[in-house]
C-alpha cells in the first residue's frame, strides 16, 4: 500500500508572523501575540484539513517567506522564525502553561517539536501589505 501522507505543506497567512522576544509564553491568555497566534493556528488548520496533513514526526525543514512594505520589516529573522516554529509544534507538551483559550486550535500542529528541524529559511519580499507564507515539509535524514 502507498503512503498517500503529503510530506510539504505551504500556506498563506494575511498581517505579521507571530514573533517569540520574551520568556512569557506567546500562548498565555491576553499575551500582545494572541491575534497573530490565532491567525497562523487558523491558517495551519485549514491547510492542514484540505490536505490530510498529518503532523510530521521525522526531521523537517521550515521556510518563512515575510512580504513588508520597504522599510516597513518589524522584527529579526530568529524572532519571527522562533514565533512561526513556537507556533506550528505540538503546544501539548506545554504544561506550565492553560491553553483552554485556544479551544480546538491547541490541536493545531505540524510537527512535534522543534528537535526535528533540521533546517530553516527566511526570505523578505517586497509588498504593499504584510503577510507571510509558510512552508513545512518532512526532511531528508542527515546521513
Amino acid at each position: 500500500m502507498q503512503d498517500t501522507r503529503a510530506l510539504a505543506l505551504t500556506f498563506e497567512v494575511s498581517g505579521l508572523p507571530p514573533v517569540k522576544t520574551e520568556a512569557l509564553s506567546i500562548f498565555a491568555a491576553g499575551h500582545r501575540q494572541a491575534t497573530r497566534v490565532r491567525a497562523l493556528l487558523e491558517a495551519a488548520l485549514t491547510a492542514a484539513q484540505r490536505t490530510g496533513w498529518t503532523p510530521l514526526t521525522g526531521p523537517v525543514e521550515i521556510d518563512l517567506t515575510l512580504r513588508c512594505p520597504p522599510g516597513h520589516r518589524t522584527s529579526d529573522a530568529s524572532t519571527l522564525l522562533g514565533g512561526i516554529c513556537a507556533v506550528l509544534a505540538d503546544k501539548k507538551r506545554i504544561a506550565t502553561i492553560g491553553l483552554a483559550h485556544l479551544g480546538v486550535l491547541v490541536d493545531v500542529a505540524l510537527y512535534t517539536d522543534d528537535r526535528q528541524i533540521r533546517r530553516l529559511s527566511y526570505v523578505e519580499e517586497p509588498a504593499e501589505e504584510f503577510s507571510y507564507q509558510v512552508r513545512v515539509a518532512e526532511a531528508s535524514p542527515v546521513v
